[in-house]
């Protein structure tokens, strides 16, 4: 049981954010404006390359509601939303989620993390960025803000195999992640990683070695996500072309469950499956039903009498 009374089957971020603040943080979008170098836009201003999967609008609630408003503008008007939809929340943890959020010259970075960290409800930031774009100088600006503040830098990895990552379009390999995962780690940053689940040609096998893989290099988070098709995206004409298949909510939960047993119980689980707007959903179906994976995969830890880390020898 969480502080909250709730049966809890692996470590929650609202558990978390609870210990390491002592009351009810939530995470607030910003979107700063910064670009994805994986993005481009060709001689006629078509907008071209990035990963398969990805419409910003609709993972992105900053860029919905308030883009191109200041970084202040923006915190207040979602905290507003969050206090209206979760009224127990109480602090906030800025989150830059569009985007390449270490994408800019050192010092725009420094500018914009610290604006964020003036708001007197913000306690701490958290900065969603790719393992091709970390650069020393802003690890540099991150460094320093992390020996004075909460802050955690969330890097986009969604696989370990290359298949994988070739098809998803992410532009770099695993051994970039790595790089970048012990360069940040030296510095003591907090570390999340997001990982997708339900990759075309990936078996239970290759979802088990990736989760094997996390358990070495032991994030202090991690967000699954299950594949999603999104309206405006390549993965939108590969599913209208039937040129993918996505797991079905059953087959989802149970590599879900496969995966969070070999993850040590240090580790928070943020997310377990994908978010996006329902407007923009077109595939699975069942990511439209809130709390529909959730309640699938606790009813699958029930049944197996399971829990994080079960398989881990080790634990911490």
């Amino acid at each position: 049981m969480d502080s909250n009374g709730e049966r809890n089957f692996y470590r929650t971020l609202g558990a978390a954010m609870r210990r390491e603040f002592g009351c009810n943080v939530w995470k607030v979008s910003v979107d700063a404006g910064f670009s994805c170098p994986n993005v481009y836009v060709d001689g006629g201003g078509k907008i071209c390359g990035g990963c398969i999967f990805c419409n910003i609008d609709s993972f992105s609630p900053s860029r919905r509601l308030v883009a191109g408003e200041p970084v202040l503008a923006q915190i207040d008007a979602g905290i507003i939303q969050l206090k209206r939809r979760y009224p127990k929340a109480q602090k906030f943890i800025a989150y830059f989620q569009p985007s390449t959020n270490t994408n800019a010259p050192p010092e725009r970075l420094k500018t914009i993390y610290n604006e964020a960290l003036q708001h007197p409800e913000v306690v701490g930031l958290s900065i969603g960025t790719r393992p091709d774009v970390l650069p020393e100088a802003a690890l540099d600006v991150l460094t320093k803000i992390s020996a004075e503040k909460y802050l955690q830098l969330e890097i986009g990895l969604q696989s370990i195999h290359q298949k994988s990552l070739d098809f998803l379009n992410r532009g770099h390999d695993y051994a970039v992640f790595v790089d970048a995962f012990e360069r940040v780690r030296r510095r003591n940053i907090r570390i999340g990683v997001h990982l997708i689940l339900g990759i075309p040609n990936e078996s239970r096998d290759d979802i088990i070695a990736t989760a094997a893989e996390m358990a070495r290099l032991q994030p202090d988070s991690i967000k699954l996500h299950n594949l999603c098709v999104v309206r405006g995206t390549r993965l939108a004409d590969y599913w209208q072309n039937d040129k993918v298949q996505l797991l079905t909510l059953e087959e989802y939960a149970e590599v879900a469950v496969d995966f969070l047993e070999r993850i040590p119980q240090n580790v928070v689980i943020e997310r377990i499956a994908s978010e996006a707007a329902e407007d923009y959903i077109i595939a699975p179906t069942w990511s439209k039903i809130k709390h529909a994976a959730r309640n699938k995969i606790n009813n699958i830890f029930i049944n197996r009498k399971s829990c994080q880390g079960k398989f881990v020898s080790d634990r911490n």
